[in-house]
C-alpha cells in the first residue's frame, strides 16, 4: 500500500470515527433533553390534574350545600394517573411535594367515600361535608405551594404577602364565595399560617386602644449592664414617679375680703380724690367745737375782715 493511499485511509477512518462519536453524543444529549422535557410536562400535568380534581370536589360540595346534589352517583372518585406514572419511575423532582400531593389525594378519596355513604343512606351530610371542606382547603394550599414555591413544605417556603395568595386564587377557578358561609381565600391563608408559613402582614393582635394603653419602657436603661431593660416592677415604679412629678401643684386661692375682691386696683382719679377728702376733714371743725360756739354771735362771717390773718 502506498503512503498516499494509507494516509487517505487513515484520515477517512478518523473522520468517520469523529462523526460517529458526535452522533452518539448528540443522541445522548437529545435523550437527556427529552427526558427533562417529559419530566417538566409530567409535573405540569400533575398541576392540571390536581386542579381538575379540586374543582370537581368544590362543585360537588357546592351541590351538597345548596341541595342540588342528592345522589351518591354524582360523587366521582378521585383519580390521578399522572401522579401515579411519575411516582412509578425515578425522577429529579422534589419527592416531598409529590408525597404531600399523594396524601391529599388519599384524604380526599376517603372523605368522598364517607360523603357517598351518607348520601346513599340519606343521613345527615353536614359532618362529612365539613370534613371534606377542610381537606379541600388543605389541598388548595398544597397546590399553591406546588405552583408558586416548587412544592416545598409551608415552613420552608419563602416569606410571601397574603395578597399574593389571594391573587393566585383569583387567577384559578376557586371562587372566594363558592361555598355558603365560608370565605375560601381567607381560609387558605389561615391554613398556610397555621402550618408555619410566614405571610405578611401579620394579623393584628391588639387594637389601637389596647396597643397605646400598654405600659412598657420604650427605651432601655442606659445605666444597666448591656442596656438591659427594666423589669416590669421597676418600669411601673418609674412610671408612677414620672406621673407624680408631672402633676401640677394646686395653688390655693388667697382668702380676701369681699371688699378687696370687689374693689379694683386704685386708678389715678381715685388716688387724687383721697387727699381732697382729707383736706376737707381737716378744715371742718370737730363736732364738739361746733357745739361750743356762742349762739348769740353772728353766724355769718364779716365780709370785710379788718386783718387777713385774724378770724372772728
Amino acid at each position: 500500500m502506498l503512503n498516499a493511499t494509507f494516509e487517505t485511509f487513515l484520515v477517512s477512518g478518523l473522520l468517520i470515527l469523529i462523526v460517529a462519536i458526535g452522533y452518539l453524543a448528540w443522541s445522548a444529549w437529545r435523550w437527556v433533553d427529552r427526558e427533562r422535557d417529559m419530566e417538566k410536562r409530567s409535573l405540569d400535568g400533575i398541576r392540571h390534574e390536581m386542579r381538575l380534581n379540586l374543582k370537581r370536589l368544590l362543585d360537588e360540595l357546592r351541590g351538597v350545600a345548596n341541595g342540588s346534589l342528592r345522589s351518591d352517583i354524582d360523587i366521582i372518585p378521585v383519580v390521578h394517573p399522572q401522579l401515579d406514572a411519575l411516582l412509578s419511575r425515578p425522577n429529579e423532582a422534589d419527592r416531598r411535594g409529590l408525597t404531600i400531593i399523594r396524601g391529599n389525594y388519599n384524604e380526599l378519596s376517603a372523605h368522598k367515600q364517607t360523603l357517598r355513604a351518607a348520601l346513599a343512606k340519606a343521613s345527615d351530610v353536614k359532618a362529612p361535608a365539613d370534613n371534606a371542606t377542610q381537606a379541600l382547603i388543605g389541598s388548595i394550599a398544597t397546590l399553591y405551594l406546588w405552583e408558586q414555591h416548587k412544592g416545598c413544605p409551608p415552613d420552608h417556603a419563602r416569606t410571601t404577602r397574603s395578597w399574593d395568595v389571594r391573587d393566585w386564587m383569583k387567577a384559578t377557578p376557586f371562587d372566594a364565595h363558592a361555598l355558603p358561609g365560608l370565605h375560601l381565600r381567607d381560609q387558605v391563608v389561615k391554613y398556610l399560617r397555621s402550618e408555619g408559613m410566614t405571610l405578611t402582614p401579620k394579623p393584628l393582635t391588639h387594637t389601637a386602644h389596647e396597643f397605646y394603653a400598654m405600659q412598657y419602657d420604650r427605651k432601655a436603661d442606659p445605666n444597666a449592664p448591656f442596656w438591659k431593660r427594666k423589669t416590669k416592677k421597676e418600669a411601673n415604679e418609674t412610671l408612677e414617679a414620672d406621673v407624680v412629678d408631672a402633676t401640677p401643684e394646686k395653688v390655693e386661692p388667697e382668702t380676701t375680703s369681699p371688699e378687696t375682691k370687689s374693689d379694683p386696683a386704685p386708678e389715678p382719679p381715685v388716688v387724687e380724690a383721697e387727699p381732697l377728702e382729707a383736706e376737707a376733714v381737716e378744715t371742718n371743725p370737730p363736732a364738739g367745737e361746733v357745739e361750743a360756739i356762742d349762739p348769740s354771735s353772728d353766724p355769718m362771717p364779716d365780709p370785710k375782715p379788718t386783718s387777713s390773718g385774724s378770724v372772728h
